[in-house]
């Protein structure tokens, strides 16, 4: 049996614990059509986000500020299973290396179609940039709207949790203001 008809198999019965019939014609093909979701969202275990920073890993003196911002991305807590949404900004300081600003990104995007909490998510995107590139600094900040706060539990629409992560060149308060400036958040 594939993972896709597994995982058909579970969410059809999931549907029936739920006292659904399952049989009915706007659940028929539910089952196939959320394990496809489910294998699309959680795509990003089988990347490997350094190889991804490699295969466009440059040499360059250029030695000031990269900074990548309001990369959007959507990802499942793992908690929950429930979505989380919102932006990233990403910022490295080069020592010789640069890498194509899209596989910064795709990065992002990696991290976030796997099952997540915020906090993890925002030391990944910068354990593998400090990985890949050996960089005088990184720094990462994740700005994101949880649905397991809004459509359950506390119920709170509209609030963002914002985490952040840095290193090297960017324990200089200087530096990191002047990231959070580029940002719009000073």
């Amino acid at each position: 049996m594939s993972v896709t008809e597994e995982l058909q198999h579970h969410y059809l019965e999931i549907l029936r614990l739920l006292g659904e019939d399952p049989s009915r014609e706007g659940l028929e093909r539910t089952p196939l059509r959320v394990a496809k979701a489910m294998q699309t969202l959680t795509q990003g275990y089988a990347m490997n986000p350094v190889d991804v920073l490699n295969s466009a890993k440059f040499r360059e003196d250029y030695s000031q500020m990269v900074l990548v911002k309001d990369i959007p991305f959507y990802s499942l807590c793992e908690h929950h299973m429930l979505p989380f949404y919102g932006k990233a900004h990403v910022a490295y300081i080069p020592n010789g290396y640069i890498t194509g600003l899209s596989k910064i990104a795709r990065v992002v995007d990696i991290f976030s179609h796997r099952l997540q909490v915020q906090e993890r998510f925002t030391l990944q995107i910068k354990q593998s940039l400090q990985e890949a590139l050996q960089p005088k600094g990184v720094m990462v900040v994740v700005e994101a709207q949880h649905m397991c706060m809004q459509m359950r539990g506390v119920e709170k629409d509209y609030s963002v949790t914002t985490t952040t992560d840095f290193c090297g060149a960017f324990e200089q308060t200087e530096l990191r203001e002047e990231f959070l400036r580029h940002i719009g958040r000073k």
